[in-house]
Formats: C-alpha cells, sequence, structure tokens
C-alpha cells in the first residue's frame, strides 16, 4: 500500500484541537511527534527498565496525517474521492480558522508519498521462530521446520504492542515457573500483555491462570494466542486496571487463592505492587519477579523482603535480574 502523508509543524498545545478539527474532515489516526517528557503512566507501561535520555521538550510538535493511494492514483477520504490538493486546501482552511482565536505555532503543512508499506503487519519480519530452552516460540506466519517435529511448541501473535518472549526477562520468568506449577497451581499473572506466560504455566500443567493489564489490547492478545495454543477460555481469565491501586481489580482477583504470583514488570511498579500482591497469594505461594535491571535488584529484594517473604533465588540473564520468594 502506498500513502500520502500530510505533515503539520505546529506547538504541543495545539495538538489535540488540531487533530479533533482535521478528524472531523475525515483525517484520521495522527501521528504525533514531540519531546514533551513521559509521564507516569506511560512509563509504568513500558517493558523497559531504564528509558533512553529524551531531549528537551521545545515545546514544538508534528502531525502527520496518512490518506492511502488507490491502485488508479487517487485518494479517498469519507468515501469520497479527492485528491492532494483539495486535501491540503482543507487542512490549511481549518489551520487558519484555528489561528485566529488560538496559537498554533508555524502551522505549516508538508506532503510526502511514503514507501509501500503493510503499516500493520510490517513489524512481523523481525519476529521470527526462535527457541527459550526446549520451547520453540513461533509466530502464526511461520511453519513448524521438519526438524523441530515434536517439540514443546509456544504459537505467539504478539501483535504491535506486547513482547514475543525474547526478552531476557520474560525467559528467566519461564524458567523459574517450571520449576514450581504443579497440576494444581491457581496463577495470577500481573502485566500478562500477550499472555505468554500464563499460557505457557497452562502448559505446564497448571490448573488454571488469572491475567491483569493497563492496556485493553491485550484482552484481544491473549484471546488470540490462547486459541492458537489450544487454552480453552475456561482455564485463562482476564481483567482490565491497575491492581496497585484498584480495589475492585484486587477483590475480582481474590485474596489468598494464588499459588504462584508472577510479575514481569519495571523494578519502580514492582515495589508498591509487592505489598499489594502478597494479600492474593496463598501461605506458602510463590511470588517470581523480573523486568529488573541489575542495579535495582537490592530495590526489589528489600520490597519483597519488607512484604514478609522470604527471598529463595535470585537469577541472572545479561544485565537483568528475577527474584523468587515465598509467603510463609
Amino acid at each position: 500500500m502506498k500513502w500520502v502523508k500530510f505533515r503539520i509543524k505546529t506547538i504541543t498545545e495545539a495538538e489535540d484541537i488540531i487533530i479533533s478539527t482535521l478528524y472531523d474532515i475525515g483525517l484520521e489516526g495522527a501521528q504525533i511527534e514531540d519531546k514533551i517528557p513521559l509521564t507516569a503512566l506511560e512509563k509504568e507501561q513500558m517493558f523497559v527498565d531504564i528509558l533512553p535520555d529524551a531531549p528537551e521538550d521545545d515545546g514544538i510538535a508534528y502531525l502527520s496525517f496518512f490518506v492511502e493511494e488507490k491502485e488508479d492514483g487517487g485518494l479517498e477520504i469519507q468515501d469520497e474521492s479527492t485528491d492532494i490538493e483539495t486535501i491540503l486546501s482543507h487542512i490549511r482552511s481549518e489551520l487558519d480558522e484555528l489561528a485566529e482565536f488560538m496559537d498554533i505555532g508555524e502551522g505549516t503543512v508538508t506532503v510526502d508519498e511514503t514507501e509501500d508499506i503493510d503499516w500493520i503487519n510490517n513489524w512481523k519480519q523481525y519476529f521470527h521462530q526462535f527457541y527459550i530452552d526446549d520451547i520453540l516460540v513461533i509466530p502464526s506466519w511461520e511453519e513448524i521446520r521438519e526438524e523441530d517435529a515434536g517439540k514443546t511448541v509456544l504459537h505467539i501473535d504478539p501483535g504491535t504492542a506486547f513482547g514475543t518472549g525474547m526478552h531476557e526477562t520474560t525467559q528467566l520468568c519461564i524458567r523459574q515457573l517450571r520449576k514450581f506449577i504443579t497440576s494444581e497451581t491457581e496463577l495470577l499473572d500481573v502485566g500478562t500483555g500477550s499472555g505468554i506466560l500464563a499460557i505457557l504455566s497452562l502448559m505446564f500443567g497448571a490448573k488454571h491462570a488469572v491475567g491483569t493489564d493497563l492496556d485493553v489490547c491485550a484482552v484481544e492478545a491473549v484471546e488470540q494466542n490462547c486459541r492458537a495454543n489450544g487454552i480453552s477460555s475456561g482455564q485463562f481469565d482476564m481483567m482490565i486496571g491497575n491492581i496497585i491501586t484498584d480495589r475492585e481489580v484486587q477483590d475480582k482477583a481474590g485474596y489468598e487463592c494464588y499459588d504462584i504470583v508472577v510479575a514481569n514488570i519495571l523494578a519502580d511498579v514492582l515495589v508498591p505492587l509487592t505489598p499489594v500482591i502478597v494479600n492474593q497469594l496463598k501461605k506458602g505461594g510463590i511470588y517470581i519477579t523480573s523486568g529488573i535491571i541489575d542495579d535495582k535488584e537490592e530495590v526489589v529484594v528489600e520490597a519483597v523482603k519488607a512484604a514478609g517473604l522470604r527471598v529463595l533465588e535470585v537469577t541472572y540473564q545479561g544485565e537483568w535480574v528475577s527474584v523468587t520468594a515465598a509467603k510463609e
């Protein structure tokens, strides 16, 4: 597919109103480029422990809107044929009106034609089948090779928002899960994402799993990956919300009913999570954490001890750490 990109230079304060205004003329799905620092919630939702240094916010923003080019070279918005000049005219007219009562910065518009890219599926070229110890992880668009027949296979389509299992933190959790799962295991996966840890736990023999996540997209991702791996709907339940702060989510998850709680998230999230999640664990239950960069190991270990848990094991892969503890 080819796309025509309309890119507007503006200021950060005008982002929302410009996006809303142009949505009304049929331009949807704006790409926003600015230097506004991430909020605490945005950092919480990212599965990295050290964020790259960002440049200082200069108040400048770029908004890009994409219109698909048809086979005949024409454009279409809201089921009506149009062209670049007409769209440009509408954009400039709307910007001029906004500029009469608010500051929109330069308000300049540039037009480019993108390369032939499938924006939704292009990421797939970077995800290929791989092994986590003896487990073959494979996406739906690849075939199992003859030499891999008979192996334990995890079919996973992470989508554009969640992990694939390649990261060291996921692998650390998987190895710990295998040590403690039994046929009676009730498991809670906090920050489940695409469901990798919970689904593998069920494949290892766990009785039932519950996953929580902040992102509503996790529901569909988990459903798809459960179907791909033969996990029935009754084996894996999902809920959306922040289990750290939302009492309703805590109540729905239940108290002292999990043999294992696994949390592969940021160290800075594990610290407030741990004294809360200890209430979901059964006596003797196992708490498996990762997502911890090596220089934050002690911070998490101390949080675990402060919550009354006994540290069983600390494991490492690369610069990442997993802390496993038990509720006495």
